[in-house]
């Protein structure tokens, strides 16, 4: 199966340009944000760690595919293990909500052509490898008695929520071990339903972890960050969670009607402003024709999805007209992220690229908080 293979990247931080941290880091440390979604310097977690250890085979899990909200007893484990059926948080949350027949904010034109009306939408996921590592965020599925272990947070510890975590051994971490980027570790306790997550995440020698900031996520409640406020960030910029937001082959692979969620994306310019869900800005630019992080916007019902499109293109784009997509990070723009798999189609860029800005619109965004 072809590998997907994604377009180069601009740099991405959830620091203010002109910030301390943005200076302290200058042009060498910029070099190394082309993912950086809480604030990740090239040295704030420390340069260092030790490889993962060889993940086991994953498990099946006892679920039947059903969609079940806010209850993961039923996943498999393992390294971006079937989740069977399971959905990030209760039904009504706003990450599950339909929101296809929701009003059009009066300022989605101005908003949309900041972001590229004839920019296309970019699969950030996919089969194969890319620069040596799989292509997407992944995620692993645990067990309720996982082992905890120890927390260093190194940027943002007062945004944190404090350690231990239940992160294995065998972690995955976002571009492989050796990435100078995002390093995101995603990590589901199945039994216990929480979803722990981490940016710039590096293992240390005695098991612990060196991470920039960490969140702890509740996926069976409405109240989705018990210890968090607002103005926090989050292992994304925008203080969301990150894994409800990915396109992942299992939902997908079922056609349209099987992602039952909203997903996730990125732009390259966002104002200094952020809606519900998320919590938090990541610029300094106050123009109202820029997004505020939390941002939703989705397809434009008039958009036929073609029928030639694959199974699981035609399956991202109908959750994109019921659901929409979040904007949650600084990036290059239309970028909609997902979990790696093997199982996804090479066609999936060239599908998805034919669906530009042009054809999306802005959900109506109330209570938008400025800087």
């Amino acid at each position: 199966m072809p590998s997907i293979v994604p377009a180069p990247r601009p740099a991405e931080s959830c620091f203010e340009p002109g910030s301390p941290e943005r200076r302290r880091l200058g042009l060498a440390g910029l070099s190394a944000l082309w993912l950086a979604a809480c604030g990740g310097g090239g040295d704030a977690a420390g340069a260092t760690g030790v490889a993962p250890a060889p993940a086991p085979a994953p498990t099946a899990g006892s679920g039947n595919g059903s969609t079940v909200f806010g209850n993961f007893s039923g996943a498999g484990t393992g390294v971006n293990a079937a989740l069977n059926g399971a959905v990030a948080f209760p039904a009504g949350h706003a990450w599950n909500t339909d929101v296809s027949a929701a009003a059009v904010d009066a300022n989605s034109a101005a908003i949309l052509a900041s972001i590229g009306l004839g920019t296309s939408l970019r699969p950030d996921f996919g089969a194969g490898t890319w620069q040596g590592a799989p292509i997407g965020i992944p995620y692993v599925v645990v067990a309720g008695n996982q082992t905890r272990v120890r927390m260093n947070f190194v940027a943002y510890g007062s945004e944190s929520d404090p350690g231990p975590y239940p992160v294995p051994a065998y972690a995955p971490i976002e571009g492989g071990s050796g990435s100078t980027g995002d390093r995101h570790v995603l990590v589901i306790d199945r039994d216990n339903h929480r979803l722990y997550e981490l940016a710039r995440a590096f293992q240390q020698g005695d098991g612990s972890w060196n991470a920039d900031c960490g969140a702890v996520f509740h996926l069976d409640s409405n109240t989705v960050r018990p210890g968090g406020q607002a103005g926090w960030t989050s292992a994304d910029a925008a203080g969301l969670p990150i894994f409800p937001g990915l396109a992942r082959y299992e939902e997908a692979a079922r056609g349209p009607g099987g992602i039952r969620h909203a997903l996730r994306f990125t732009a390259a310019r966002t104002r200094k402003a952020y809606v519900a869900p998320a919590t938090h800005w990541a610029s300094s630019n106050t123009s109202t024709s820029l997004p505020p992080m939390g941002l939703r916007v989705r397809l434009k019902a008039s958009y036929v999805i073609p029928s030639t499109f694959s199974t699981e293109a035609r399956a991202i784009l109908t959750a994109l007209k019921t659901y929409g997509m979040l904007l949650a990070d600084n990036g290059s723009n239309w970028y909609l992220s997902g979990a790696p798999d093997e199982r996804w189609p090479g066609t999936l860029v060239a599908q998805l690229g034919q669906v530009t800005g042009n054809d999306f619109e802005v959900v109506q965004m109330t209570g938008v908080v400025s800087g």
